[in-house]
């Protein structure tokens, strides 16, 4: 993803915890800012160390990038978001991590429900 679509500084990142709005599932917690004024959605990936080793760690954040590369057609565009990977989201196949993205973008409703299928 271009760096326009990312939330890197540690100060956005806060802005977007402080908001208090997040949503989960076994694999991934997702919180949300609203910002109507933005032209796109921006994305921050966090994975933490109880996931494991760093190749692990970029194993995971490479595979959430690629399922959200896939998904930016459907995706709201006025909002910043975080994605937290949960220890669960560690060893997980492309097919699966796709799925549980799916499954909490909806949730949040960041998502349009209808746009996309879900693949098992």
């Amino acid at each position: 993803m271009r760096k326009s679509y990312r939330v890197k500084k540690e100060a956005e990142f806060q802005r977007v915890f402080d908001a208090h709005q997040s949503v989960a599932n076994r694999q991934f917690v997702i919180y949300q800012l609203e910002k109507p004024d933005q032209p796109h959605f921006r994305v921050g990936i966090s994975v933490g160390k109880k996931i494991g080793n760093a190749v692990h760690r970029n194993w995971v954040k490479r595979r959430i990038r690629q399922t959200l590369t896939d998904l930016k057609p459907q995706l709201r565009q006025d909002v910043d978001f975080l994605v937290i990977a949960r220890p669960r989201a560690d060893g997980l196949s492309m097919a699966e991590v796709k799925a549980s993205m799916i499954h909490v973008l909806k949730l949040a409703k960041l998502l349009n429900p209808d746009d996309c299928e879900e693949e098992k």
